[in-house]
């Protein structure tokens, strides 16, 4: 009986300690959103994501010249070349550096 109220005191304890940490979250993210740094956003950016959208926009280009005849032949050739070229292009060169939205 008396192993079972020990087990039972350190149960409650870890869900006090659990439930005060899940409590917290909230205001811990709106405290980081504070120091949010646009520039570290913009350089990441343009390090490391705007050169694999370059590689996925002639990655693309390569796909889609290869699936050209079958989606010709379906009737989509537009949707693909939107779906290949255009998007992949657009969030590599038009899309505002550091603005992943």
């Amino acid at each position: 009986m008396q192993k079972f109220k020990n087990n039972m005191v350190i149960f409650i304890l870890a869900a006090i300690c659990l439930s005060t940490v899940f409590i917290g979250m909230p205001s811990i993210s709106n405290a980081e959103m504070d120091k949010y740094d646009p520039s570290a956003a913009m350089i990441a950016d343009f390090i490391f994501v705007r050169p694999l959208g370059i590689l996925a926009t002639a990655t693309g280009s390569v796909f889609f010249v290869g699936s050209a005849p079958f989606s010709a032949l379906g009737g989509n050739i537009g949707a693909a070349l939107d779906a290949m070229i255009v998007k992949p292009a657009k969030f590599t060169f038009v899309r505002p550096l550091g603005d992943f939205d």
